[in-house]
């Protein structure tokens, strides 16, 4: 089941990092929440965090930015249902065209994913930022 995982996320931050933001949010549930404290409200439903992740691949392609995410440390607890737990490292960088990669997010995040065919979906994602301390 590791292995399935960690290919799922491949798959996922690799959408995302070429830009197919559509498709990046397909891998989440239609009601999934997506949690970052540091950064705005949750995300409620597939329909905003695809808004979200459109707005965010756009900003990128306007400034020239090559955006990349790594997920290291993962772990897996299988739940019930055929859903999972994880927790994992995730870093995020970019890169301008002819520039130096600058590292600019270091997050854990948490996900619940349910069972798909063939894979799962994301229905809860909790991304805590690295030196963040809520108000």
């Amino acid at each position: 089941m590791y292995t399935q995982v960690l290919q799922f996320y491949a798959h996922q931050m690799g959408l995302l990092d070429e830009r197919q933001a559509d498709s990046w949010a397909d891998t989440f549930a239609e009601d999934a929440v997506f949690q970052e404290a540091a950064r705005m409200d949750p995300l409620l439903g597939r329909p905003a965090i695809r808004a979200s992740a459109r707005a965010s691949v756009e900003r990128a392609a306007a400034s020239g930015l090559q955006v990349r995410h790594w997920i290291g440390m993962l772990q897996v607890r299988p739940g019930p249902n055929g859903t999972v737990d994880t927790r994992c490292y995730a870093l995020a960088m970019r890169t301008p065209k002819g520039g130096e990669l600058e590292l600019f997010a270091s997050v854990v995040c948490a996900d619940h994913l349910v069972p798909t065919r063939g894979g799962w979906m994301v229905r809860h994602r909790d991304l805590t930022h690295d030196g963040f301390a809520p108000a």
